[in-house]
């Protein structure tokens, strides 16, 4: 057997700074700490737009008028409703399934129980697009009552997006902040590039397969504890942690054993995530509503000693924990209100990869051996 040294190739681990196609859905400005989504600043979204604008934007390019945002509600409310095939399969779950290994089954399962599931035409993929938007956030709540023993919540599409899948999570209709609070995770949380569940979808519906495949397998990518994790462990930490005082020797701890502080940093951003200042605020006036800051007060003073630390901001995933905590959201459901945000990033992606399709075939820098002799089984 001989080996031949590796050609001379740039291999790009993680293919970091890659650039692998043109989008004009959203600008990640890590140097400036800027999101824009198909444009428009994120600061303007969150603080003056709705999820359902935000959905309608990511899949049309620009945001609706009232009569095409009227429209668009009507059509998230009718994909929000389970048929009988969801709910026997939802029923049928484990209880101590995880709830995005749930989800992920779910979101496959739906597409069996779709007509139109197997259309990716333009138009096709659209309203199935849509019709995912609206069902997956239902079927997030349902998977969560199910597991409590409590009956599914039906959807109330008149109190708007954010405060109905609040309404579905909890059996109870929100107050203004909660909802508040949802609609901010939901918008801040929708798009963000080429992250790697993003791709996975565009890469799968490259194939020509449907968009239920495409949406299963970007929930089966942020399902990873390198994704959608970050917050769940946030969350762990303050729970451990449990008051201002046991901060100091912790931080110390950490950095003495070379740990990671969870929620601080990012793979993009060299400065502050723009989104992390929207949810500190809403944890803040949630944490002052219920008349318990400690979560609150906790999260200030870890990002200030751990910035201090290491030099690195916290990311959205930081606040997000204190903030779904304070909603009444358990830890490990949290990557599954990620995915009932950014199924809007995927799905427009997923029609933007349609739009201008070609399959997606990276090559590999082969380092492997070469010429090796096959011996016949008898003879090794």
């Amino acid at each position: 057997m001989t080996t031949e040294s590796p050609r001379e190739t740039t291999v790009v681990k993680g293919l970091k700074g890659v650039m692998a196609a043109d989008s004009f859905i959203c600008l990640v400005n890590g140097t400036e700490g800027r999101l824009l989504y198909c444009g428009y600043n994120i600061d303007d979204l969150a603080r003056h737009s709705s999820f359902e604008e935000v959905a309608y934007l990511l899949l049309n390019g620009k945001l609706p008028r009232q009569a095409e945002l009227d429209e668009f509600q009507s059509q998230l409310a009718a994909g929000a409703k389970l048929n009988d095939g969801e709910r026997a399969f939802l029923k049928s779950i484990p209880k101590d399934t995880l709830p995005m290994t749930a989800l992920r089954s779910a979101a496959s399962v739906s597409g069996m129980y779709d007509p139109d599931g197997e259309d990716i035409s333009a138009e096709g993929a659209y309203r199935i697009s849509v019709r995912l938007i609206g069902k997956i956030a239902t079927l997030v709540a349902a998977i969560h009552r199910l597991r409590q023993g409590q009956p599914i919540v039906e959807p109330k599409p008149q109190i708007g997006f954010a405060a109905n899948f609040m309404s579905m999570l909890n059996g109870r209709e929100p107050s203004a902040d909660e909802a508040k609070a949802m609609d901010l995770i939901l918008i801040l949380h929708a798009e963000h590039g080429f992250n790697a569940s993003t791709f996975a979808g565009r890469v799968i519906i490259a194939t020509l397969p449907d968009v239920y495949s495409a949406v299963t397998g970007a929930i089966g990518a942020l399902k990873g504890k390198l994704h959608g994790g970050a917050n769940t462990e946030v969350l762990k930490t303050l729970q451990q942690l449990g008051s201002v005082d046991a901060i100091t020797p912790w931080v110390k701890s950490v950095r003495a054993n070379k740990g990671k502080f969870m929620g601080f940093g990012h793979a993009v951003y060299q400065t502050a995530d723009p989104r992390a200042k929207h949810l500190k605020e809403l944890s803040r006036r949630l944490g002052e509503e219920q008349g318990n800051t400690l979560w609150y007060d906790m999260s200030v003073e870890i990002e200030k000693q751990v910035t201090a630390a290491i030099g690195k901001n916290c990311n959205v995933d930081f606040y997000s924990a204190s903030l779904q905590h304070y909603m009444g959201i358990p830890g490990d459901l949290f990557t599954c209100i990620f995915a009932a945000s950014r199924i809007a990033g995927w799905c427009a992606h997923i029609l933007e990869q349609l739009s201008d399709n070609k399959i997606i075939r990276p090559s590999a820098n082969y380092v492997g051996p070469k010429d090796a002799e096959y011996v016949p089984i008898g003879q090794r």
